[in-house]
């Protein structure tokens, strides 16, 4: 027999995908604030909770987070899809309903919900664990009773209920005709809350004791959600976060260095080099060094996010940035989707689905870009390693952290002036609600950190490769055995398309080979690192590790044309400010435009960005110079 498709529905922070991936065996991320999952995901029962000899019995679908079967927003619809139309299949054989049990009359309506729409179901109350150290025992039995349903408790840390969960799915019968479901949502709310007065009834003061569950929460929510005590706290744990990727990163980034440094010199030999072995240690090795080395960066701002998102925090950020958002025309809906823009663009992009208001989505959709992404990383420590090169990490940290919040604030304006020319739709609401606070899983965080950054090296390792192929032979032929590496690189490829290109970069305060790196950043914007590292000789005859030996390069570098020197902290600002504002990623240009369903909106985000990055890189430039910033 082919295996039966059961779909998780639950509200936001049930606890749905956790247990999703105790049922999978997946390592799917587990989030606290609504509309982090815009997709449905599929996997098979995990082994070990299959009978004898048996394949997997069920595929389990991991649905958007939902309040009800009536969609409000993109994510939701994913859902009701997934339950009514599952592409290939129609609707799903049955459903696996999960419930906070600390929430249980706000979340049993959809229980009632997916029952009236004629699944059979079952359902997993969550937070057991909580509930037990209050010694809050749920009448279970009686509930089961009253859905005519299974009903079993669900341990999210050790797993508790598996496989009595796994039973009640065996035990489902066939699904018959389904409808979409007519009951009202009053009538459901009243019918849920008698629910859970029927599970708390063996309970002596079930109010008491859940107020004691949440005690915790309500305290350090007095203390982070103040009016003014949260928003501090607020800019202190980001400030903390971004800076804090800059001084933790550098032992792991002068390991890395000196790493690759090694294999570059291993790779390159002794004696007379061809351009094979020249290739693989000063092409290949010399790119993948120049940008892996900032690996250490991504991880830890992943780690950061992650601990943010486990303990609950997220989701209490987004209410406290509700109120200035409403003067830019956004809800706090849209801070997931922006805060997700400082790792990556797309999935950011993809995760504003859960945002109601067309309008506030356009407009979340347009700022997204100029959040500084993990790509943007890698680039703005070379930057910043250069100008801060006497100083302590924690200087450069600062710095860093100051571009972050000044990206916000140039995302901030761009919404602005966007809110002041979008006809205002009907008023978005914030409606979340909060996680209670939990201690995160180290291991958990861990891991899913190592994926992400992971998945961010293989996406960015074969853009690198081609992109160094390339570089390499543009700036070693047609002239390879000239011996004068100057004139060899102004005589290559390469050379002959940056003094082509030049004249548009001079107004920067930079010349041909840099712009030549701003060309190849359009693929990707940390092969930016690894061009400049091939088109300034860095080599694997540079004892002092890759990106020691780019920025001593850097230091000495001249313009051709009068001599004067490339980089300067006026021109290094020019080419942050340039980073900071032009959309340099494809894969973000077709999102966009997959997202907004419009060729115009994502060519007119490419054209409009790149064209105020530059501008803004030469008045910057100029207006450092005017002021005697050389």
């Amino acid at each position: 027999m082919s295996a039966r498709h059961i779909a998780l529905v639950g509200a936001p922070n049930t606890g749905k995908t956790t247990l999703y991936n105790w049922l999978t065996g997946s390592r799917f991320k587990t989030v606290n604030y609504p509309g982090a999952t815009v997709e449905y995901a599929i996997g098979d029962l995990v082994a070990h909770l299959r009978e004898d000899g048996e394949s997997s019995p069920f595929r389990l679908i991991d649905t958007p987070g939902v309040y009800g079967l009536n969609p409000k927003s993109a994510d939701e619809e994913v859902t009701v899809k997934a339950l009514f139309q599952l592409p290939g299949l129609g609707a799903v054989d049955g459903v696996l309903v999960v419930v906070d049990g600390t929430q249980l009359e706000r979340h049993l309506h959809l229980a009632l919900e997916v029952k009236n729409a004629g699944f059979p179901f079952v359902v997993a109350v969550t937070m057991a664990d909580l509930l037990r150290r209050e010694g809050l025992e749920l009448d279970l039995a009686a509930l089961s009773k009253s859905l005519g349903a299974p009903v079993v408790s669900f341990e999210g840390l050790l797993g508790g209920g598996l496989r009595e969960i796994v039973t009640g799915l065996r035990a489902l019968p066939a699904r018959g005709e389904v409808r979409a479901p007519e009951v009202k949502i009053e009538v459901a709310q009243r019918q849920a809350r008698e629910l859970a007065t029927l599970a708390l009834s063996r309970v002596d003061r079930p109010q008491e004791r859940l107020r004691r569950v949440t005690e915790n929460t309500r305290r350090l929510d007095a203390v982070l959600l103040h009016p003014i005590l949260g928003p501090v706290l607020f800019f202190l744990i980001m400030t903390l976060l971004f800076s804090s990727i800059y001084w933790m990163a550098a032992p792991f980034m002068d390991f890395i260095d000196g790493g690759f440094s090694s294999l570059a010199a291993w790779a390159h030999g002794e004696g007379e080099v061809g351009p094979l072995r020249d290739f693989v240690a000063n092409g290949v090795i010399a790119s993948f060094g120049a940008v892996l080395v900032f690996v250490p960066q991504i991880f830890i701002l992943f780690i950061g996010i992650g601990l943010l998102e486990s303990t609950g925090y997220l989701a209490r950020a987004a209410t406290l940035i509700d109120r200035p958002f409403s003067k830019l025309g956004l809800t706090g809906r849209s801070f997931v989707p922006i805060l997700s823009g400082f790792s990556c663009a797309v999935p950011a992009l993809i995760a504003t689905r859960n945002i109601s208001s067309r309008r506030d989505r356009w407009i979340t959709n347009f700022v997204i870009p100029l959040m500084t992404c993990s790509a943007r990383l890698p680039v703005y420590a070379l930057l910043l390693g250069f100008v801060f090169a006497d100083q302590p990490a924690f200087v450069a940290g600062l710095a860093l952290a100051g571009l972050y919040f000044g990206a916000m604030l140039i995302g901030a304006v761009a919404a602005a002036i966007l809110n002041r020319l979008i006809p205002k739709d009907a008023a978005s609401i914030l409606m979340m609600e909060l996680p209670l606070y939990r201690r995160p899983r180290l291991r958990v965080v861990l891991r899913q950190s190592l994926t992400r950054t992971w998945a961010y090296v293989r996406r960015a390792g074969p853009v690198i490769l081609t992109i160094a192929i390339l570089m390499w032979v543009g700036t070693n032929f047609p002239n390879y055995d000239m011996e004068d590496p100057t004139e060899k690189l102004a005589q290559s490829y390469a050379g002959r398309i940056g003094q082509w290109i030049e004249p548009v970069v001079q107004p920067m305060g930079v010349d041909w080979r840099v712009g030549v790196g701003l060309m190849s950043a359009f693929a990707a914007r940390e092969v930016f690192v690894s061009t400049m590292a091939v088109a300034f000789h860095v080599t694997a005859e540079d004892e002092e590790g890759q990106a020691a030996s780019l920025m001593k390069q850097m230091e000495t570098a001249t313009r051709a044309s009068d001599g004067a020197k490339i980089f300067t902290p006026a021109t290094v600002a020019g080419l942050i400010v340039f980073f900071m504002i032009a959309l340099q990623c494809m894969t973000t240009f077709a999102v966009a435009q997959r997202e907004s369903g419009s060729w115009k909106f994502a060519f007119g985000q490419l054209v409009i960005f790149n064209i105020v990055a530059y501008v803004l890189a030469i008045l910057t430039v100029h207006g450092l110079r005017l002021i005697g910033f050389e």
